[in-house]
């Protein structure tokens, strides 16, 4: 998209995502906007459900549009020390939280798939020893969809994963080298029919919005991931981040993203086609068909709490009644040396105030087609203009039923837009 038009949503792109869909809840524009005053107010009662995130930092290669904290290294990784350095960052980790069970684990990068599934086996059992995991627990994994990390499949499924998120990134072999990924279109569907064989649930994440793409060509390569059969779809327009082989190549001018109409159009394309096949937005760039969510997703959109394990995670627990923004080394080798020498990788710790806490409840609840409780938003010490919700409502682009608050269809494209006029 033309990054002049900074009204248009521009998710990240996946990872993976990570992904790469951001698992991690980064700290937002309007936190950022606001002195840290009245921090260390309590929070909420945790209505919203607690998972457990894990980072592993490692990829094969660094994609060009990716500014996630992953990192290529020409030696394997020692999984054996990880391990260890995994379950003293759990073990402090749960002495903050106290007691909770666990609704969903979610390993993100990086590449979890390069992880031995020995190695996730030992992570979940950590897991699983410092906050009990529930009966029905979603326990997703991020992949790539290379021959060689697909047939470590059944291995991650004997571990406890039962959802695989897969960076499938495009359906066109020319667009997936100019990408940067390591796979073919037919090793990626090769790789979504064993991941069908193997967990109970598949995504898969695509990037759109890309050089010389058409609606047309787009729709063609929606209908064919549609044709998969999968249940969810992560679906990310691409966006120039700073510091990427990506942003020196737009600067120049050697990189030509669609203009603004073109953008739009390839939204609504991806809108109109996926409801098509019943598999509706349930938040701005994920799709599901009912029931089918992504569990773990929920928790960040829904503002519950959640514990980050790993370099450069996030988390946010709520210690002794206080909701707590929490961020561990990002450099992989720095984040295990602190580990081993204190039990945890923590560089930053910062209890959330009212205002603070409000803020990051409405940025990441009107993500979601289902909105905002605004009572709920209220308890945690926020405040609407009810004369913006009015004016942004008539001009269609939020809707108002009671205390909840949800964006339009016609508000999602324009989504950041709103978020700063409620916001101020």
């Amino acid at each position: 998209m033309d990054q002049a038009s900074s009204d248009v949503i521009n998710a990240d792109p996946p990872s993976p995502e990570d992904e790469c869909f951001r698992p991690q809840l980064a700290e937002t524009e309007l936190g950022k906007s606001r002195v840290r005053a009245g921090a260390g107010a309590a929070s909420a009662p945790d209505t919203a459900g607690f998972g457990v995130y894990v980072h592993w930092p490692f990829c094969k290669a660094k994609c060009p549009y990716c500014d996630f904290n992953s990192h290529v290294r020409h030696a394997p990784p020692d999984e054996a020390r990880f391990i260890a350095a995994f379950r003293r960052e759990i073990a402090h980790m749960r002495a903050l939280s106290g007691p909770k069970q666990a609704q969903t684990v979610f390993f993100g990068g990086g590449t979890p798939s390069l992880m031995a599934p020995g190695t996730v086996a030992a992570i979940l059992e950590a897991i699983d020893a410092a906050w009990p995991l529930s009966a029905d627990a979603e326990v997703t994994l991020e992949a790539n969809p290379t021959s060689v990390e697909a047939e470590r499949f059944a291995g991650y499924g004997a571990a406890g994963v039962n959802r695989v998120s897969l960076g499938v990134q495009a359906l066109h072999d020319a667009d997936l080298q100019g990408l940067g990924r390591m796979h073919s279109v037919a090793e990626a569907l090769a790789a979504v029919a064993i991941a069908r064989r193997a967990f109970r649930r598949v995504s898969f994440d695509l990037i759109y919005a890309r050089p010389r793409q058409t609606p047309e060509g787009w729709a063609a390569e929606l209908r064919r991931a549609l044709a998969e059969g999968c249940e969810h779809l992560s679906l990310y327009q691409l966006t120039i981040e700073p510091g990427t082989p990506f942003e020196r190549l737009y600067g120049a001018g050697k990189l030509i993203l669609p203009d603004d109409d073109i953008s739009r159009a390839l939204w609504d394309v991806t809108q109109e086609v996926t409801a098509q096949a019943g598999l509706p937005a349930y938040e701005v760039s994920n799709h599901a068909r009912p029931g089918a969510e992504a569990r773990h997703n929920q928790i960040y959109w829904r503002y519950g709490t959640y514990a980050g394990i790993g370099a450069g995670a996030h988390g946010r627990l709520v210690v002794d009644g206080t909701r707590r923004a929490l961020f561990t080394e990002r450099a992989p080798e720095d984040w295990l040396a602190r580990v081993e020498a204190h039990g945890h990788g923590i560089v930053s710790d910062d209890a959330l105030s009212a205002a603070e806490q409000a803020d990051e409840m409405l940025l990441m609840g009107l993500r979601l087609k289902e909105g905002v409780d605004l009572a709920r938003h209220a308890r945690l010490g926020g405040r609407v203009d009810e004369a913006r919700i009015a004016a942004l409502a008539a001009a269609g682009f939020v809707t108002r039923a009671g205390d909840r608050l949800s964006v339009t269809p016609a508000g999602f494209p324009v989504l950041n837009a709103v978020i700063a006029q409620l916001a101020q």
